[in-house]
């Protein structure tokens, strides 16, 4: 269907000459971008030009992987669409991880990368790379433009495509020669999408089977996705708590969905999660699947998962659908229209088949909540506790801030120990567990939320991939605060050679007692910023307080903690949720009669 970008009423203004690089700054100031990263090259140079008297605040990132997670950021903290340029060849590569990231996350972001001109596609031309077909299978979708004309169009289109349906990275790869030729700019321009009609509303016959199977179900749970923060639903879901009085579980994309203050959560459900939440599905007769997927660090063996439950799943891709677990009643559309259906349709259920006492599913999950409290054993090395430390940062902090992580034992602990408030509240890569996330991920939710105080929670191992993004923090003025969680080992892995490999660290180890290699304070002095470095817990309530009287400027604390220290509960890999262990040796008393 061919229609104008925003709105059919829209009234097209008279052609302007311009030259194809300035019409991609006007197009994304025309849809209302204010912050791009990126990083000029050849390929892209032609568009660099008209930057410098745009209105859009470019952020100069070190590393294109930078520019990609720092637009991933932007977006989950924002729910705006994240923005990076980079140039052909190696600039545009670099961006595949963070689209990968972004594509398993369900994050919309549009990366614009430069290409050589069109008469040299396919020469093997300096800096050329086929960066579309290298994207294809880890982004939503992909264009090359090659001539001025279709740039506005495939903008537009690009960002239409990033966030409706299941959100997702997009990727547009513009020609040198195209950005360089002349075209008559008109606004809006025609969008050309045939057969892209992404579902919305749900069938109203859908929420009504739906609403059924909850007024009919004694042991229900809510299973909230990251999809839920991305269709800005979480008020949402607390209206239908407080109809249905049914427990929520929230993934780790989805942390800060809903309060943890409240009673009905129960935590992260999963390999790493809560005993209750854990706990919840296992004994549900009814999972109520709310923009989540279905993976496998949840469900652990899949077979064993949730076996007495029937499921509701309510998802906007139609393919996550029965994916992996056969869904009794589907409901395909946006978060938001539906769980406004259900808020109408769940109390005529009540009117006609009774609301079920959920008594004795309250006092099996409270019992669980009293019994197996998240906690942590305290190291015998005399290093500090790593769990100590995160939840002094959320303890002085507060539910306001925008906590951010790494990938590793660090983020495992920040998910549990944070105490989470307000959706977009944590950012993590979650499905592609990307080390190095942290430092770019961060900046861009500083970028975006200019007031809002930002923790970049990171491992040592994580910090080392990109911490070069410091630069990009000190010399715009992102005031950031580095939590560095400093176990001198890559923490996760060493924890499965622990357990899983008679403890045998093989590589694992990133510096050992006086080498300090590198000493990260020296480093955050290189980059102008001033640190601290923690060994007890009187120096961490003092570390942070003063972290958080820091404003103006990035600031790191280097916290030294114990390698010993591991992440429990656990479900190991490929076992059912049912022989999750509290702590090592010690598994939950399951009680049967519910």
């Amino acid at each position: 269907m061919k229609k104008p970008a925003n709105t059919e009423e829209t009234l097209q203004a008279a052609p302007e000459r311009i030259t194809g690089a300035q019409a991609i700054i006007r197009t994304l100031e025309n849809l209302g971008v204010t912050d791009v990263f990126g990083m000029p090259g050849g390929a892209i140079l032609p568009t660099y030009d008209p930057l410098m008297e745009s209105n859009l605040r470019h952020i100069l990132i070190r590393h294109e992987q930078g520019a990609g997670h720092a637009a991933e950021g932007y977006a989950i903290s924002t729910g705006k669409i994240g923005c990076a340029i980079v140039t052909s060849g190696p600039g545009a590569t670099n961006t595949l991880t963070a689209l990968a990231d972004a594509n398993l996350d369900s994050v919309p972001i549009v990366v614009i990368s430069g290409q050589v001109a069109t008469n040299f596609i396919g020469t093997d031309a300096f800096q050329e790379a086929d960066v579309i077909g290298a994207a294809m299978p880890i982004t939503k979708h992909g264009f090359i433009v090659r001539e001025a004309k279709d740039i506005p169009a495939r903008i537009v289109e690009a960002f239409h495509l990033a966030n409706t349906g299941r959100p997702g990275p997009i990727l547009v790869d513009i020609t040198k020669s195209a950005q360089n030729e002349m075209l008559d700019f008109v606004w809006p321009p025609v969008m050309d999408l045939p057969g892209y009609s992404p579902a919305h509303e749900p069938k109203e016959d859908e929420v009504v089977a739906a609403a059924t199977l909850i007024a009919q179900s004694q042991k229900p749970v809510f299973y909230v996705g990251g999809g839920l923060v991305r269709a800005q639903a979480a008020h949402l879901l607390k209206d239908l708590v407080a109809i249905t009085d049914i427990p929520v579980v929230t993934t780790l994309p989805a942390r800060g969905a809903f309060p943890d203050t409240d009673p009905h959560h129960l935590g992260m459900p999963g390999m790493h999660g809560s005993v209750p939440a854990v706990g919840a599905l296992q004994r549900a007769d009814l999972v109520i699947s709310l923009g989540a997927r279905f993976d496998d660090r949840v469900t652990g063996n899949l077979d064993s998962f949730a076996t007495r439950a029937k499921v509701i799943h309510v998802d906007i891709d139609p393919a996550e659908i029965s994916k992996l677990r056969h869904a009794d009643a589907p409901i395909v559309g946006h978060l938001l229209p539906v769980l406004e259906s259900l808020k109408q349709q769940i109390p005529l259920a009540y009117k006609e088949h009774g609301k079920p006492n959920l008594d004795n599913w309250w006092s099996f999950l409270n019992k669980l909540k009293a019994d197996y409290p998240l906690g942590w054993a305290e190291p015998t090395d005399g290093m500090l506790a790593p769990q100590y430390v995160i939840k002094r940062i959320s303890d002085l902090t507060g539910p306001e801030a925008i906590y951010v992580t790494g990938v590793g034992q660090h983020q495992m602990w920040s998910a549990q120990f944070i105490e989470f408030g307000n959706p977009g509240s944590f950012v993590s890569s979650s499905g592609l567990g990307t080390m190095g996330y942290c430092i770019p991920a961060a900046m861009g939710a500083q970028v975006g939320n200019p007031g809002t105080k930002v923790w970049a929670i990171d491992g040592d191992g994580s910090f080392q991939m990109t911490n070069q993004e410091l630069a990009t923090c000190v010399i715009n003025n992102i005031p950031i605060k580095v939590a560095l969680i400093n176990n001198s080992v890559l923490g996760m892995v060493r924890q499965w050679q622990t357990l899983f490999y008679n403890s045998r660290y093989s590589n694992t180890v990133l510096s050992t007692p006086g080498q300090e290699v590198p000493n990260f304070l020296k480093l955050a002095e290189a980059y102008g910023i001033e640190g601290k470095r923690v060994y007890t817990e009187a120096e961490a309530d003092e570390a942070i307080k003063w972290a958080l009287s820091v404003n103006d400027r990035p600031v790191f604390i280097d916290f030294r903690v114990s390698k010993d220290s591991q992440v429990w509960p656990m479900v190991a890999a490929g076992v059912s949720n049912d022989a999750i262990q509290y702590a090592r040796g010690i598994a939950p008393e399951w009680d049967e009669e519910i």
